[in-house]
């Protein structure tokens, strides 16, 4: 994996694609589209656009382009460092940890139970990714569910695809997480959470596909271990050096898990009943924080370190927002931008809006392998993005479909995705037979991605 080592970090490709980016400017024609604002949306109108005099873009914009982009991005990156500053002040509980880890305990004691118990930890982990972003905290719980997979009879894959694939397709199928879907209708200009219904259903369907395909192989290899990809490969003796006191589930935490659980709800009702948008539900956040703290009577000074530690932790995805926004305005200034929609939009105008979604939808994958950051993605591609949907018939919501689906499906298996690389190595799979496990896994769930993109298209409006 050295060749892993070495591959640049997501802020090196984007001021690489900077760098691009300038120079196309003294290559692309430059243009424009006219634009209008319909719904206090600005959107471009088709057909409109037209040559203009160049603009190339040179150091200075290279250098300016930075602090211009958190400019233009200032309510997204302070929406995701408070974000991020409250869920910190709940983790530092082990409320969630306890929660889940209470689950899986339970089914070690009851192994009659244990058909079920697959699916249900497969949806515990999709609902923690599709509400609130679970994703680097799953790494804890490798150490947990391989022991338990194998003392079940399993092998190692499974355990590792409970909290790897669970909360995968909980990013693909998300409905209100705000690193990914909050940042992306921010970007779109669209409501918050908004088109929740039919997200619920394609995280349902994407998550009972999960339960499936991860069932299906556990009782393969139960009946016959030899099918296990894994066979015949020595392992170390399993030590999770977890102390089952450090997850106790007390009356406190039980509190904070009810807390959160009552946040989602009002946050759901809030966006569905009161259009409320990012100030909003940073707002929320910020008063669950508060008051987790004041329940598990945690002293202001643990309060406010763990609340900058939490802020700390999304310093990258600031700078990638800020950065890619950069991006944007360099083309922007460049006059470039619309020239390439154009192109786009030349190439797939006589393009069935199906068709078109599939199109975006799949290059959204490709993406994902050099920027496997959700809000690094949504920040550099949505800008892109919502004006070819604008001119090709497809709603901005569908361009955050296709986002979503194409950002959080593809980390299940390429080897940028420090998430995935890192549980494996924790797990002791190496990835090479975790590709050869995962691979044809991932083509079913492409094509129940494709399908999902079917129905807003043709059954209702969306």
């Amino acid at each position: 994996m050295k060749i892993l080592e070495k591959f640049p970090d997501t802020i090196t490709i984007i001021l690489a694609i900077t760098v691009l980016f300038i120079g196309l400017t003294w290559v692309i024609p430059a243009g424009e589209f006219d634009r209008a604002i319909v719904n206090n949306t600005e959107k471009i109108i088709a057909g409109s656009y037209k040559h203009v005099a160049a603009v190339p873009q040179g150091i200075e914009a290279f250098l300016v382009a930075p602090i211009k982009g958190f400019i233009s991005a200032a309510q997204i990156i302070g929406f995701v460092f408070l974000v991020g500053g409250a869920f910190a002040i709940i983790n530092i509980t082990g409320a969630i940890n306890a929660g889940l880890f209470n689950v899986i305990q339970l089914s070690q004691k009851r192994p009659k139970y244990k058909v079920l118990i697959l699916p249900f930890l497969i949806i515990l982990f999709s609902f923690a990714g599709a509400t609130f972003g679970l994703s680097e905290e799953i790494l804890i719980f490798i150490l947990i569910t391989v022991p338990m997979a194998k003392a079940m009879g399993y092998d190692a894959i499974v355990g590792a695809a409970i909290p790897i694939v669970g909360t995968g397709v909980g990013f693909g199928g998300a409905f209100s997480n705000p690193f990914t879907i909050g940042i992306a209708q921010g970007i779109a200009q669209i409501p918050i959470f908004s088109g929740m219904e039919y997200r619920i259903f394609v995280w349902f369907v994407l998550t009972s596909v999960a339960c499936a395909v991860i069932t299906h192989y556990a009782l393969k290899i139960e009946k016959n271990p030899e099918k296990s990809l894994l066979f015949g490969i020595k392992s170390d003796k399993d030590e999770s050096n977890i102390e089952a006191s450090d997850f106790e589930l007390t009356g406190s935490r039980k509190i904070v898990l009810v807390a959160l659980l009552a946040a989602i709800i009002i946050l759901i009702y809030g966006v569905s009943n009161f259009a409320w948008y990012i100030n909003e539900i940073a707002g929320l956040f910020l008063a669950l924080a508060i008051f987790v703290a004041i329940i598990y009577r945690m002293p202001i000074s643990k309060a406010v370190d763990a609340f900058v530690d939490g802020a700390k932790d999304m310093m990258t995805a600031a700078l990638v927002i800020g950065l890619a926004k950069g991006l944007l305005i360099i083309s922007q200034d460049g006059k470039i931008i619309d020239t390439i929609l154009n192109s786009i939009v030349t190439i797939t105008q006589n393009t069935a809006p199906a068709i078109s979604a599939v199109c975006i939808f799949f290059f959204q994958s490709f993406l994902n392998f050099f920027i496997p950051s959700g809000s690094g993605q949504a920040s550099l591609t949505m800008p892109i993005i919502i004006p070819i949907c604008d001119v090709s018939g497809i709603s901005r919501q569908m361009a955050v479909l296709t986002f979503q689906l194409g950002d959080g499906l593809t980390n299940l298996i390429i080897p940028t995705s420090g998430v995935t690389m890192g549980a494996l190595t924790l797990a002791k799979i190496p990835y090479s037979k975790w590709f050869k496990w995962m691979l044809p896994r991932m083509l079913v769930f492409l094509i129940a991605s494709m399908l999902l993109l079917l129905p807003p298209l043709f059954l209702f409006k969306w």
